[in-house]
């Protein structure tokens, strides 16, 4: 769960920058575009390259962050122009935010190599959360590095400082968030062994193609990422966001499924004592409202009658499968005269005694308690679900709440292509010579024309362009006008090429430079900073 990954920033996408919701029509304030996922595979060590952003929504159920944006308060400019594009359950994070209640942010590096700006976009949005109020948390994945890649533990401190260094640069603050490598944090170790309890070989197969050839310590390295993913609600449930790139997301989904497992209560919508799957269940209340009550005995709608119903229905106005359909039907004649009520139930998942009886005893109202659940009457949804947490939390649990997630794409090489840490033209690294800064601006591919003349003619294709990423992901800050404006006179033949480089290297030296001062000054920061900068398992 690396914020991005350090070998490779994979990006094939382009971005024209600006602000979120607008087209790129003519002079539409600009965005980043979207476009194919290559028969994804979405792999946090390999080389996942994702062409079209719009089949993520499709293929993983990543949800567009515009349909979010207008509930963030004060969205960051990455937001704002879309280089932010997807999220996963971001609405309680951003609603923590607007009413200033308990929020964290989380994401993590894994030093195999210097940090670079495609890293500068996880370091923005760690720090924005911070400044926004959330708890902010960023880790050294030392223990990934060293099983997942082979990295010394001398090489990873020299890297860890160094990431360390530039995310205090750019304006983390240690005394109000937590900096901690992955191998000296005992708590998360302890977490990570008991989340092991509930994964298994087969699903990491499923998910992370491991097979027998596995190293025991990858595998390990999978349920500490978990384990990092959850840490911020050891001391109390609250709404998470881990800023990643898309390549990460097989971890962000296996940390909510393990988040859920380890919850003592599920709370689920039911309609009568037996469990139904949600395709049953939907059946079972579109009957419900489509009968009244008052046409049976006694105005009771029974399971009987629901049955009935169903029975008496042309299967070709029955919109399930054969086998959903019989299964209801068996569920509903077995149940016979009970009746058929809207309930809200709490499921015994892993409760201990002591917390099942603390629950039955906290459900205020109308409820029967059967040998593993309760069911309640006079409690919505989300009530019963902040019940429950609280019960659990009382009671030893953790009441983790689902991690959500938003994802960025990834920045083009500044040769074309993907931008590589293998390859030095291709990525500015945080560290780089400010003038060495400037010549791989100056060197970059661009969206430019065949000729000055037909430039002016057709416009730029900022689009297609590394150099206005480099505005649109960076150089613009927050200044969306300035972005708007770089793009409208690319688009419109009025800046050509040559200059719009020329100004891109000017403020990227200028940026390095201010950059590396801000490290130095920082130094001391960091020495006093709650973090072990030299690994206890080194050897000289």
């Amino acid at each position: 769960m690396t914020g991005d990954d350090p070998r490779e920033e994979r990006t094939e996408p382009r971005s024209d920058g600006g602000a979120a919701g607008a087209d790129n029509e003519g002079s539409s304030t600009p965005r980043a575009d979207g476009g194919t996922v290559d028969d994804i595979a979405l792999d946090p060590w390999g080389s996942s390259s994702v062409s079209d952003y719009r089949k993520l929504f499709e293929e993983f159920g990543i949800e567009e962050f515009d349909e979010v944006l207008e509930e963030v308060p004060n969205p960051h400019y990455l937001m704002r122009r879309g280089v932010i594009f997807g999220h996963r359950d971001y609405r309680p994070v951003a609603r923590a935010l607007r009413n200033d209640e308990p929020a964290a942010v989380l994401s993590g590096f894994m030093p195999t190599g210097d940090p670079h700006i495609g890293h500068k976009l996880v370091f923005d949005e760690i720090i924005w959360h911070q400044q926004q109020g959330a708890d902010a948390y960023a880790l050294i994945a030392d223990l990934e590095a060293n099983s997942a890649r082979g990295m010394s533990w001398a090489e990873i401190d020299e890297h860890a400082r160094d990431y360390l260094l530039s995310l205090l640069a750019l304006g983390f603050d240690p005394e109000e968030g937590e900096l901690y490598r992955q191998s000296t944090n005992r708590e998360l170790q302890d977490l990570a062994f008991e989340l092991g309890a509930d994964a298994n070989f087969s699903e990491f197969q499923s998910i992370y193609g491991f097979d027998g050839e596995t190293d025991v310590s990858h595998m390990q390295s999978v349920v500490t990422q978990m384990a990092d993913i959850l840490y911020p609600q050891l001391e109390e449930p609250k709404p998470t966001v881990i800023p990643v790139g898309p390549d990460q997301d097989p971890h962000v989904r296996l940390a909510r499924d393990l988040a859920e497992r380890m919850r003592f209560f599920k709370v689920s919508e039911a309609y009568a004592s037996f469990e139904l799957e949600p395709e049953e269940r939907d059946l079972v209340v579109e009957f419900y409202e489509r009968l009244e009550p008052a046409d049976f005995d006694d105005d009771t709608l029974r399971c009987v009658h629901v049955a009935e119903a169903l029975e008496e229905t042309p299967l070709s106005k029955i919109d399930v499968a054969a086998d959903v359909l019989s299964s209801v039907l068996t569920k509903l004649n077995e149940a016979g005269m009970e009746p058929i009520r809207p309930r809200t139930r709490f499921f015994d998942r892993r409760a201990t005694d002591d917390a099942f009886d603390a629950l039955i005893d906290a459900i205020d109202g109308e409820k029967r308690v059967y040998e593993s659940h309760v069911d309640a009457f006079d409690i919505d949804l989300e009530a019963a679900e902040e019940l429950a947490r609280e019960v659990e939390v009382d009671n030893g649990g953790h009441g983790f709440q689902p991690p959500s997630s938003i994802y960025h794409r990834f920045m083009t090489g500044l040769t074309g292509g993907k931008m590589s840490s293998s390859i030095p033209a291709s990525h500015i690294s945080l560290l780089d010579d400010p003038e060495d800064g400037y010549d791989k601006v100056k060197a970059a591919s661009t969206g430019g024309r065949e000729t000055a003349e037909e430039h002016r003619e057709l416009g730029g294709r900022a689009d297609e362009c590394p150099v206005y990423e480099l505005y649109a992901y960076l150089l613009s800050g927050d200044d969306d006008e300035f972005a708007k404006r770089v793009y409208d006179e690319c688009v419109g033949g009025e800046r050509l090429c040559g200059d719009c480089k020329e100004q891109a290297a000017q403020l990227m030296q200028e940026f390095l430079e201010d950059h590396q001062e801000k490290r130095e000054e920082v130094e001391e920061l960091l020495e006093d900073a709650d973090i072990e900068l030299e690994s206890p398992r080194r050897r000289e």
